[in-house]
């Protein structure tokens, strides 16, 4: 920390003129700092890439605070979280060094990290959805870690997330942890904080209980709400809100709007960009509709979990946030997935594709032989069905013919002149012949029909008309009740039917 003193409080003019001569003078020193270049210029004041050259040599982005605030305030605040921040060491989070005040000027000196913005770095890529997904969850890791230590940012989005190269690999670094805490004032001019300090934020990625209640209801889900918000912008190009809507609300409205308006799912908000889908899309690799599939479901989900506006219902932690993405990468069913069956079926199938396909073909093979077989048999039992009735109805036939055959060889054997004398009427000898009818085929309708209709018939030619109508009438009654079962038995069966569950 440099040289300071409680009592040193400069004049309005001199913190002003000083700020002007560090900004127009390269080489200018500042405590044990000495200015390279301007980076970037912000509501809180100038920003530098400077040299440390005692008590160790390296490059510092050094922070020189604007000039009307607070001199004694302001650094008794980056003392406290300059020891809160130093108990940090995490790859992704750039380390604060120093704190202090020189020639009237407040300044903070913290690594420097030469990068793009993470939305900015993914964009220049052209970084797929699974490229940008697999950086955001080291973002995770570190606002994990600092969560842990106690330290929450308040003001996590893009221009803080910044992606520089680390030995050939892109290593995202989250920069000003905890400054918002630390500074009573803007800290760029993106970011909004009430004149008495209670609301410290950037609109657009701010959370709802950020924007009405201040730094007296800030926890670390604040941070988890931003997380989702720069994950919405990563994977859409545009933000969930219309941020001239929000900033043109004033504060009230903004915490209004924040607190009521409900963030379109991702995939839908990418329909709604029109034309511009499609640069968006080129962007992350693909193409609009293709795009649109894969925020569909799982990612639409995740987002709209981190952006819960009640805060209970959010990710309880970065840490969790991160696993749910990777669930999705190993295509596993996610915390921000609705339960169910077919949901989980469907993950399990894109889990196992290779081995969910090889046993689809088996099953497919297996029903297809299945199929084939059952066909073949039903073929085979219909011809042996068709075998068997046509075998039968020939057994049938064989024997009507053979009763027919038998009841003739009957009647001659009656005209028989050593059985019934030489005067051997034929109509004497049918008579007798039918007198066996009644009572031979007794139980057999089928012959007995058969045997009735030649005697009748054999009458009928005699001119015997009575007699031929007696064996016809016969003939005629087993046909009747013939039919009379065949009703009844169609009878049986309609009511089986109507009667079946």
């Amino acid at each position: 920390m440099g040289d300071t003193s409680d009592d040193e409080t400069p004049t309005r003019a001199t913190l002003s003129q000083a700020s002007e001569e560090a900004d127009s003078q390269a080489g200018a020193s500042i405590g044990p700092y000495r200015v390279v270049r301007l980076l970037g210029r912000g509501g809180m004041g100038a920003v530098y890439l400077a040299e440390q050259e005692q008590p160790i040599r390296r490059q510092v982005a050094l922070k020189v605070v604007r000039a009307e605030l607070e001199t004694r305030s302001l650094l008794a605040r980056f003392e406290a979280e300059r020891q809160s921040l130093a108990r940090m060491s995490h790859p992704g989070i750039a380390q604060v060094y120093d704190a202090g005040q020189a020639g009237g000027l407040p300044y903070f000196a913290m690594e420097y990290v030469d990068g793009l913005p993470l939305t900015d770095h993914c964009d220049a890529r052209r970084l797929d959805l699974s490229a940008r997904l697999e950086l955001f969850i080291e973002v995770c890791a570190a606002v994990q870690h600092a969560h842990q230590k106690g330290v929450i940012h308040r003001d996590l989005k893009p221009s803080n997330l910044l992606v520089a190269d680390a030995s050939g690999r892109a290593q995202p670094k989250v920069i000003d942890f905890g400054i918002a805490k630390a500074v009573s004032g803007r800290l760029t001019d993106h970011t909004l904080v009430t004149e008495l300090g209670l609301v410290v934020g950037t609109p657009e990625y701010m959370s709802p209980e950020q924007a009405e209640m201040g730094e007296a209801g800030i926890d670390t889900t604040t941070d988890i709400y931003s997380l989702g918000v720069v994950l919405y912008e990563l994977l859409t190009g545009t933000l969930p809100h219309d941020p001239k809507s929000l900033r043109g609300a004033g504060l009230p409205g903004l915490a209004r709007a924040i607190r009521e308006q409900e963030a379109p799912r991702p995939s839908n908000r990418v329909t709604g960009l029109g034309a511009r889908a499609t640069t968006v899309a080129g962007q992350r690799h693909t193409d609009a509709p293709s795009l649109r599939r894969q925020l569909s479901g799982d990612l639409d989900w995740i987002v709209l979990k981190a952006m819960e506006k009640d805060r209970a219902r959010r990710y309880a932690s970065a840490s969790e946030l991160a696993e749910d993405i990777r669930r999705h990468l190993r295509d596993e069913p996610v915390l921000a997935g609705p339960p169910g069956a077919a949901y989980r079926i469907r993950k399990f199938v894109a889990r196992h594709r290779a081995a969910v396909t090889a046993a689809a073909l088996v099953a497919v093979a297996l029903v297809a032989g299945i199929a084939l077989a059952t066909t073949g048999l039903v073929r085979a039992r219909r011809a042996e069905a068709e075998a068997v009735r046509q075998r039968t109805a020939a057994e049938a036939e064989t024997r009507k013919a053979t009763a027919v055959s038998d009841f003739l060889k009957d009647m001659l054997a009656s005209a028989d002149p050593h059985n019934a004398g030489r005067d051997v009427r034929v109509a004497d000898v049918l008579k007798r012949a039918a007198e066996k009818a009644d009572s031979a085929y007794a139980g057999e309708p089928a012959l007995e029909a058969a045997v009735r209709d030649t005697i009748g018939t054999t009458f009928q030619s005699l001119g015997d008309l009575p007699s031929a109508e007696k064996h016809l009438a016969a003939l005629k009654s087993i046909c009747m009740l013939a039919c009379e079962e065949m009703r009844d038995l169609d009878k049986a069966i309609a009511d089986y039917k109507a009667k079946r569950p």
